[in-house]
């Protein structure tokens, strides 16, 4: 019989599996010069995307990062769908006009990735002052990065959702640098969510490369404003593990700290705790084989597909 935790930790595992599998293709392709603009990387974050998403039900609304790519998949977003985006193809979802991972379903409740951070939570706290006003039971997920903290819009939003008790949850990916700038020159407090008493709701500081605290924590939260309490603040405390994106070597992180984080990789974390709850190597390669052959099919699926068409390039853009 299959645990409600064994169950938790499998699911996990193959979507952060799928993600890391994902980006390492798109890297790969990347530093082959086969594709344009930049190109993002959320390897040692997946826990946090995926551990949240996987704690929602299906009438919440998700605002992911970049790196989130793990929250998409768990909200039912297609590797095929997130290659045309990347390839730009006309099937993808912004039909050609962006990549990275600038995308969103509206039909999943997916909110498509502002650039500059963290302006996607004043947009969930409207989204949850529309659930409070229309007495819905759904709650809205704002994510963001450290360095966005130090931004006005992000405690406009903090402080609107607080005084108005919204169905919000912000969570924060403390991943030690806002491009290259440490956490030790961004702020004062020893913690981020220290600010969160400030506006006068929860503030919980979590270990982000733990799949099941991310889980757990973001479920009680949701709860919470599910039932009426008002919004609560993460910090998941993660560590980037590449440069801000592929095209940086992220030479300004001091000299072993890549290696320290490396001890504590989220799906290396996922994978001991299934061995011990009974899984063995075989089963543990059979599946990263499954997935490694769904990824590469789809990315040449997407690859074979058209590139939108120049008379095409108005449409979306401007309103009738």
């Amino acid at each position: 019989m299959v645990t409600p935790r064994q169950e938790l930790l499998e699911s996990s595992f193959r979507w952060m599996v799928t993600a890391r599998t994902m980006e390492e293709r798109v890297r790969s392709v990347f530093k082959q010069g086969r594709l344009r603009g930049r190109c993002v990387s959320g390897r040692g974050q997946e826990a946090i995307p995926v551990g949240t998403a996987l704690a929602l039900e299906a009438g919440d609304v998700i605002a992911p990062l970049h790196r989130d790519l793990g929250a998409h998949l768990v909200r039912g977003t297609t590797p095929l769908t997130v290659f045309r985006h990347y390839l730009g193809r006309a099937s993808g979802p912004s039909r050609g006009r962006d990549a990275d991972l600038h995308m969103g379903e509206w039909s999943r409740g997916v909110f498509p990735m502002v650039s500059h951070l963290p302006d996607s939570w004043p947009v969930m706290t409207g989204v949850a002052l529309g659930f409070k006003l229309r007495g819905e039971p759904n709650v809205a997920v704002a994510f963001c990065g450290d360095g966005a903290t130090s931004t006005g819009q992000w405690h406009e939003a903090v402080n609107f959702a607080a005084v108005n008790e919204m169905p919000l949850v912000f969570i924060v990916e403390n991943n030690q640098f806002a491009y290259s700038t440490p956490t030790t020159t961004q702020y004062r407090c020893d913690r981020i969510t220290d600010r969160a008493a400030g506006y006068g709701i929860p503030g919980v500081s979590i270990d982000g490369n733990d799949v099941e605290a991310v889980h757990a924590t973001v479920g009680k939260a949701v709860l919470a404003a599910r039932e009426g309490a008002g919004p609560t603040m993460i910090e998941a405390v993660t560590m980037r593990m590449e440069g801000h994106a592929f095209h940086d070597d992220a030479g300004y992180v001091p000299d072993g700290l890549m290696a320290e984080w490396s001890q504590r990789d989220p799906i290396d974390h996922c994978e001991r705790l299934l061995l011990g709850l009974g899984w063995d190597d075989d089963r543990v390669a059979t599946l990263r084989a499954e997935i490694h052959a769904e990824v590469k099919a789809a990315w040449a699926e997407a690859e074979a597909e058209p590139l939108p068409d120049a008379s095409d390039l108005e449409h979306g853009v401007y309103a009738a």
